[in-house]
């Protein structure tokens, strides 16, 4: 099956002023404030923040799993919030869910594990059966069937995990930091997966992460959640290249632009924006042919997203004018998104805009 979001633009869930408040014995928290997003079907959609920003709380409102105490979720054209509970419990099965510890039954082996919601949904045995297996071989997981979560690895147990999901044919499919347990290896072949999943079913996933890394690998747009609010939504590669929120900034350096101790200020400096570029065209290499100028790089952070290349490289001109403008004039002739500015610091404080 295609991605349905390859052709055309529908939302599959809409939340508008979303606001979640627990009551305490030191009084009311507001776990989220005034949340509004859209998210379109056959997107993967990534939910990013840091500790206690509310990002896991926004999860469990969108299936209902803790009740908004304001505010409306739409899913697949039905407010959820006025469902009565039979109603919600068919729409829940319309969304998969996986988490940060599997969630597996440890008494049953990995088949037996995929049936468990097939069973719960009243499926004739053999044709639970068949599709378990069928599920299984999706994850690459057909000759572990029979082997029980112990004798699994974590990504084998995330895989398992991930194959009861799709079980009820669900259209959303929601990963609660579903990759954090899991090392860095592992975490891509799982993203992979879930991509693959999303490109053959059509399937729409939402992705709740802490992690940068996680939304650059697989998502396309993203919403930054702090302090309980929405700080910011948009495509990831927009984000990467033309951060606007302090929190999403903290996101995207998470350390930081740090000044290197040799700073001239008298210096010339050329930002190099990335912004969609074939990650493997070599710009920098070709620019050193072609203008025959060895180059000082002050500072990089770029990624490749998809195989394209977003972020920015400075680099250091030279302090002759013309070899500096030659520079300026090969990039802006490749189509190249360049800016010069003199005082590092001002490009910090914002001064500096692509």
């Amino acid at each position: 099956m295609s991605n349905p979001a390859s052709t055309e633009n529908k939302s599959i869930i809409s939340i508008e002023h979303l606001v979640k408040t627990f009551e305490t014995k030191n009084g009311p928290i507001t776990a989220l404030n005034d949340i509004n997003l859209d998210i379109k079907e056959g997107e993967i959609f990534g939910i990013i923040g840091m500790s206690g920003a509310g990002k896991s709380t926004l999860v469990r409102c969108i299936n209902l799993l803790e009740k908004p105490t304001e505010g409306k979720i739409t899913f697949d054209g039905m407010d959820l919030v006025s469902l009565s509970d039979n109603d919600l419990n068919q729409a829940r099965k319309s969304m998969g869910m996986i988490f940060q510890q599997f969630n597996l039954l440890m008494q049953r082996n990995a088949l037996g594990n995929v049936l468990f919601p097939l069973e719960i949904s009243s499926v004739p045995k053999d044709k639970a059966v068949e599709k378990a297996k069928e599920l299984l071989k999706l994850v690459d997981l057909e000759d572990r069937m029979y082997s029980y979560p112990k004798q699994l690895s974590g990504g084998q147990k995330q895989r398992v995990a991930i194959a009861r999901a799709l079980a009820t044919n669900p259209k959303v499919l929601l990963c609660d930091e579903a990759t954090s347990a899991l090392d860095p290896k592992t975490t891509r072949s799982i993203l992979s997966l879930l991509k693959e999943i999303n490109q053959k079913l059509g399937i729409t996933i939402i992705v709740i992460t802490h992690e940068m890394k996680v939304i650059e690998e697989i998502c396309t747009r993203v919403a930054i959640i702090d302090e309980s609010k929405i700080a910011e939504i948009g495509d990831v590669k927009d984000i990467f290249t033309h951060p606007k929120s302090p929190a999403a900034n903290r996101l995207v350096y998470p350390e930081g632009e740090k000044i290197p101790e040799n700073f001239d200020e008298s210096t010339h400096y050329l930002r190099i924006i990335f912004d969609g570029r074939s990650s493997y065209e070599p710009i920098l290499a070709n620019m050193i042919l072609d203008c025959n100028e060895t180059v000082n790089i002050f500072y990089a952070n770029s990624r490749n997203i998809d195989g394209n290349a977003v972020g920015e490289i400075v680099i250091q001109l030279p302090n002759d004018a013309q070899r500096a403008e030659k520079i300026k004039n090969y990039l802006e002739g490749k189509g190249i998104n360049i800016e010069v500015f003199d005082n590092f610091t001002d490009r910090e404080e914002g001064d500096i805009n692509a």
